[in-house]
């Protein structure tokens, strides 16, 4: 089947299913504590639990195996313990350059690297045992910040850049220059269902594995890499995730991996499930950034040329950091036309974590940093920021007489652009101009509470950068009761993609949603699936379905004929039933009828995303498929003399296409919304960059629990947190004319950001610029209000 046959077929065949709100299909199940996760499958006999070994220093070379071997055969319940010389095969987790060993092959590069896998009797002795083990190291001296990796000229990869017009020369010619630095912070995964993994042998040298794991095809070949076997010799399954968040897409092959190794030596099932502070320890988190910029502008705030350099903390291995930085380069213009731009993106190699896939992928940095520069080119010339990012919107071609400016900085011509109106959309319903004078009224008689207001837009890119990855299969079975199972590359990881999926194949099939069932994603079922990130799982692997839809179709339309007495071209699908002549007849009774025809009752469907042609060397060309919009309004309230705030209100309208379930995408776009937020305002990794007196012990990360380490509750979403969704069929044929969901409003979190900057700029009663990085904790807030009070001479 070729891509053009694939793209006719994706419309709702009895549109029945298109924008219905149809609860998540384990909602049941989640609320009465009946849903299956890896932890709660009934365990074989024989199992055997397995713990990690981690590396107490953030730099070092091995000692022989790193272990004293025969100390922790002695404990108490322990049977077993492996080290890198233990793998038969590739020792590596690295999801794209193999230079990321899952268990450290004579040196450790960061505190919390797997050392060694015990194996024991009980959960509680292996953990015991691995707690108890010392590690045998020489430290060496570890690069632990991006500021001494730059002078240390530490890399993980070359830098990448993006050069447009001559940017030296626009801001040397421009009436106003800015130049500064502002920084992102780390953001941990923190799913509620931590990282597992369940090892059963199988015969012949088979293995199963059960991974709480947004990419089980990965999990797969590195399985199989590791212990010499052929793929087909192992099965990874996953029914579903306690979230995922991009935490579980590379960095579950750790211990998917070290469980693997271990079921394989014993032939015995070995479970593999960390605590959360050792989860924390040893995962990847999001990449922080340091991002200097230097901007020439003209008198209306319109930007005449930035030179921009990012700078990454990325880990001591590739992991995803090739394509997140990649990510943020190709989102640095956010919803902005950039005539003249120098970009440059640092990759930096330090002795912490690898930093992995995060949702947003690298798109809310780079949004971060051209927001910063919005909003403080508005603070320098006494503007409304809102007017600053109005005015530099990407413009229709026919109104500013030249396609540059609706073509991004890496050469894509903008084929779907509504960001305008979605802002004025926004702008309307929350009635910004109303809000903004009340704002203003309040600071002017409260002296210590000040108030602030942001609208922040977003334009995000739909599709992987690998091009390879933009493809999905499904395999769709239907039985002789009129019953149907479908399976698909994608996983569910509470986000609703089972649900969704579940309608498009009932909608194919002109059946209800009940008569369909979504069975666990499992590798020997869809092979080679990409995994379920980039937003990308409704699209690809809705589109592989509905191509199996399709071809089942044509397979009943001859039986339903016979049955029906018409053409075949002349049957259709809709309500349970086959239409066709001026008759109807039930769908059960023509799968019944298939079968007694010896008509095949089973497909695979496949679909490849087309159009996509981008050089990631370079940075240029159709990186996206499409993209989404959406803007979003915040109202923070702030005690200037403790920093401690409070979100007030929230209005978003977020452009998602024709909405398979609306339902389901308002609670994503809330759910990403709040989780944007806790990045930028609370949520902070801390490290230890000094250790002891002898500077033991450096690069630990102080932050690895939910006693320390704090993410949004419910207490921290306001009453007024109102969702639209903008009117907008996808003009690229998706599953239903819908747009992704998964990551982009995300974004909309940096109105909230933005909203206490302005809160902060009132505390100065806005006569001077706020420098605030972020997470914008109430310390941050605090000393950010002292600085700007200073500087406005109050």
């Amino acid at each position: 089947m070729n891509a053009p046959t694939a793209l006719k077929n994706l419309l709702p065949v009895s549109g029945v299913q298109q924008g219905k709100e149809l609860v998540h299909e384990s909602a049941h199940l989640h609320v009465t504590g009946s849903a299956t996760y890896i932890d709660d499958i009934p365990e074989h006999a024989g199992t055997l639990y397995a713990a990690l070994i981690l590396s107490p220093v953030a730099h070092g070379e091995l000692i022989g195996d790193g272990i004293d071997r025969a100390a922790i055969l002695k404990e108490h319940g322990v049977v077993a313990v492996y080290t890198a010389k233990d793998i038969p095969g590739e020792n590596n987790c690295g999801p794209i350059i193999h230079d990321d060993p899952f268990l450290a092959a004579g040196k450790v590069e960061f505190v919390g690297q797997a050392v060694a896998v015990v194996v024991a009797r009980d959960m509680l002795y292996a953990r015991e045992a691995a707690h108890k083990a010392k590690v045998l190291v020489k430290e060496l001296t570890p690069i632990l910040t991006i500021e001494e990796a730059m002078a240390a000229n530490s890399f993980i990869m070359p830098p990448k850049g993006i050069t447009r017009g001559d940017a030296a020369a626009a801001i040397a010619n421009a009436p106003h220059m800015i130049k500064g630095t502002t920084r992102t912070g780390q953001q941990e995964q923190f799913y509620l269902e931590g990282q597992i993994t369940y090892a059963v042998p199988k015969e012949d040298g088979q293995l199963t594995l059960y991974v709480s794991t947004q990419h089980p095809d990965g999990n797969q070949r590195e399985a199989a890499h590791a212990l010499n076997l052929h793929t087909n010799d192992v099965e990874v399954i996953c029914r579903r995730m306690g979230g995922g968040f991009g935490g579980k897409e590379g960095n579950a092959s750790i211990f998917s991996q070290s469980a693997a190794l271990a079921a394989f030596k014993l032939q015995k099932p070995v479970k593999l499930r960390v605590n959360r502070d050792d989860d924390m320890t040893i995962t990847g988190k999001r990449h922080d950034f340091r991002i200097d910029y230097e901007v020439g502008f003209d008198d209306t705030g319109r930007v005449l040329g930035a030179n921009i350099t990012l700078m990454s903390r990325c880990g001591y291995s590739t992991d995803y950091s090739g394509p997140v930085n990649d990510r943020a380069c190709l989102h640095i213009d956010n919803t902005y036309h950039l005539p003249a731009l120098k970009l440059l993106s640092h990759r930096c190699k330090t002795n912490t974590q690898s930093a992995t896939a995060f949702r947003g992928f690298g798109g809310p940095q780079g949004m971060f940093g051209i927001e910063t520069v919005m909003d403080e080119i508005a603070m320098t010339l006494g503007k409304d920021p809102l007017d600053v990012r109005k005015l530099n919107l990407y413009k229709d071609p026919a109104i500013s007489g030249t396609p540059d400016t609706m073509t991004t900085q890496y050469n894509q011509l903008i084929e779907d652009w509504v960001g305008d109106q979605v802002i004025d959309q926004v702008e309307q319903e929350s009635k910004y101009a109303e809000r903004r004078a009340e704002v203003q009224a309040f600071n002017a008689k409260s002296k210590t509470r000040k108030r602030g207001m942001a609208l922040v837009p977003l334009k995000f890119g739909i599709s992987f950068t690998a091009t390879h990855l933009n493809q999905g299969g499904a395999l769709l079975v239907i039985y002789m009761d009129g019953s149907v199972s479908c399976n698909h590359g994608g996983t569910e990881m509470g986000q609703g993609l089972n649900t969704k999926m579940a309608q498009v194949c009932a909608d194919g099939l002109g059946i209800s949603v009940d008569k369909v069932r979504i069975t666990a994603t499992d590798s020997q079922k869809v092979p080679n699936a990409s995994a379920t990130s980039a937003s990308s799982g409704a699209d690809i692997n809705g589109a592989a379905i509905m191509n199996a839809t399709m071809q089942m179709r044509e397979r009943l339309k001859p039986v339903a004929a016979r049955m029906l007495g018409c053409q075949p071209d002349d049957v259709s699908f809709a309500n349970n039933e086959l239409h066709g002549g001026g008759k109807s007849v039930k769908w059960a009774e023509v799968t019944k009828q298939a079968y007694m025809e010896r008509v095949g009752l089973s497909v695979t469907g496949f679909y490849m995303t087309p159009e996509i042609k981008y050089d990631f060397a370079t940075l240029n060309g159709r990186a996206f498929y499409y993209y989404c919009y959406g803007a979003a309004v915040s109202e923070v309230e702030i005690d200037t003399r403790t920093g401690e705030w409070r979100l007030l209100a929230v209005d978003i309208v977020h452009d998602v296409g024709r909405s398979i379930n609306p339902a389901l995408d308002k609670g994503q776009i809330e759910g990403a919304f709040v989780q944007g937020m806790g990045w930028l305002t609370m949520e902070e990794c801390i490290w230890d960059l000094r250790g002891d007196a002898n500077g033991k012990g450096r690069g630990k990360l102080l932050t690895h629990g939910p006693s320390t380490y704090k993410i949004p509750v419910a207490g921290d979403i306001p009453e007024h947190f109102k969702v639209t969704l903008f009117d907008n069929a996808n003009m690229k044929p998706t599953p239903f004319n819908s747009k992704a969901t998964g990551e982009p409003p995300l974004m909309l979190g940096l109105s909230t950001f933005f909203a206490l900057r302005d809160a902060v700029a009132a505390s100065a009663d806005h006569k001077a610029v706020v420098y605030m990085d972020a997470p914008a904790t109430p310390e941050r807030i605090l000393m950010a209000c002292e600085k700007v009070k200073a500087t406005a001479g109050l």
